[in-house]
């Protein structure tokens, strides 16, 4: 590929995103590159505690329930608060509570603090993927949140490296460098980043109350959701099922770096060039692939003898990583309502946390009565399943939503309708808001609303711009940093 031909790929890659969104993308950034603590808890445990790998398992498992139970009441306070105070208070609390859990000593401590420290940080998620879907139109959606899947694979390649220096040094300033960058994240949001939670403007207008019982009781959604706590548990065996099996085959921890190493690396290098070729192509068919790829790369492993099969067979199921990661959550945001996409997110998010909890449990006791041979055939046909099920969910979704169709019938841009641009008369205003339904009204986004406002979202010059003369529209609710 010629220079100029990448600078024209990286161009395409990133043009047309709101600043909003490349703040939201530098805080996950600086947030991943600080990410110390996921990295050396288990030798921290062990080797400078002097505590079991049964102790250390515990606290793994206590670090994800915290985050099952985390999601919900997150989701719930980024739709009811906003979605920008509760992502200054998961990273403040993620700080103090980081911060905490280098100084305590004795096990029942660290358990309970550790336990906190899942809660908090997994307590940002759905307000950060609720409030990127608020401020990126439909279109750039899947790229976008491929960007910011890039951005916590960089931070974690980078930290990942890092922290095995940092331990050698000290692990208490592990610990605080990771508190201290959290801060970081804390700030910019505070500054930089304004409140994107959607509202109702027309008085008297109601709106469909979205509670959790309405996420529970969205039969679809709770598919995806119970498909995607599949796939996660087959993508947690990455970290989980793969050392153990690989410690017991004879390979020392530095095989097991040198294989998994390849995962972000890949990542890194791939996730970019991959989402533009996926980019506007069937998700549905995406989803399916991915997961049977995901499946069977696991699979591959139970005839990997050398480390550099097993090099391969991260490969394999790294690809299927880079294609399902923005598919799948693009398609969570699709089948979110504009007003409860907080909690929405969180019931999402918490299929992974839940993964996260419960793989070792199963991937342990596999392989401990049955053997890692077992436990490979389980992630294939756990992946073939999966597929299956995204071919049954997305054969039940209509070809686009309303969302997506009066975006493209809009045809809104930055380009197109720059900021201070000229009202439309109270008589055009009224006659295009009649002629809409009730739910074409609220159907409309923020991230419309920023299309038509540039970068510069409730900023007016004095002037309302065209989407926001409209009555009824829905837009951001911007509160000043």
């Amino acid at each position: 590929m010629s220079v100029a031909s990448l600078r024209r790929a990286t161009r395409e890659t990133v043009s047309g995103l709101p600043r909003e969104f490349w703040w939201l993308w530098t805080s996950t950034l600086v947030n991943r590159l600080g990410a110390f603590v996921a990295t050396f808890m288990a030798l921290y445990l062990t080797l400078d505690r002097g505590y079991s790998a049964s102790y250390a398992g515990l606290v793994a498992a206590l670090h994800g329930l915290g985050g099952v139970v985390s999601s919900l009441g997150a989701g719930v306070m980024a739709d009811r608060l906003g979605r920008r105070p509760t992502l200054l208070v998961a990273q403040v609390a993620t700080a103090l509570s980081v911060a905490a859990l280098g100084f305590v000593h004795h096990p029942v401590a660290i358990a309970g603090v550790a336990f906190l420290v899942g809660m908090a940080s997994n307590a940002s998620r759905p307000a950060v993927q609720a409030m990127m879907a608020d401020i990126v139109r439909p279109q750039d959606r899947v790229r976008a949140f491929s960007l910011n899947y890039w951005a916590i694979n960089l931070g974690f390649a980078v930290s990942s490296m890092a922290a095995g220096f940092i331990a050698e040094v000290s692990y208490l300033a592990g610990f605080l460098i990771e508190a201290g960058m959290t801060l970081v994240c804390a700030v910019v949001v505070f500054l930089k980043l304004p409140e994107s939670r959607p509202r109702k403007e027309t008085k008297g207008a109601t709106q469909d109350a979205v509670g959790l019982g309405t996420v529970l009781r969205d039969g679809r959604f709770m598919g995806l959701v119970g498909l995607s706590f599949l796939v996660a548990f087959v993508f947690q065996q990455g970290v989980i099922g793969l050392p153990v099996a690989m410690g017991q085959a004879g390979f020392t921890p530095a095989d097991y770096g040198m294989a998994i190493a390849v995962n972000g690396i890949l990542i890194v290098a791939l996730q970019i060039p991959v989402t533009r070729f996926i980019e506007h192509r069937d998700p549905g068919r995406l989803l399916v692939i991915s997961s049977v790829l995901a499946g069977y790369g696991f699979g591959l492993t139970a005839f990997a003898g050398s480390v550099g099969v097993f090099a391969l067979t991260v490969c394999v199921w790294t690809l299927a990583e880079i294609v399902n990661a923005p598919t799948q959550t693009g398609l969570v945001v699709r089948l979110s309502p504009v007003h409860g996409r907080g909690r929405y997110q969180g019931m999402y998010t918490m299929s992974w946390a839940a993964a996260s909890l419960l793989a070792p449990l199963v991937s342990g006791f596999v392989i401990d009565r049955f053997g890692a041979e077992w436990l490979w055939g389980l992630c294939a046909a756990v992946g073939t399943v999966t597929g299956v099920g995204f071919a049954v969910l997305m054969r039940r979704l209509p070809a686009e939503t309303q969302e997506e169709a009066q975006a493209k019938t809009l045809g809104e841009t930055p380009a197109e309708t720059p900021a201070g641009a000229s009202a439309r008369t109270p008589a055009e205003t009224s006659a295009e808001t009649s002629a809409r339904t009730p739910a074409e009204t609220s159907a409309r986004t923020s991230a419309e609303v920023l299309a038509g406002t540039d970068e510069h979202p409730g900023e007016t010059d004095g002037a309302p711009t065209a989407p926001e003369a409209d009555a009824g529209a829905v837009k951001p609710e911007v509160s000043p940093a």
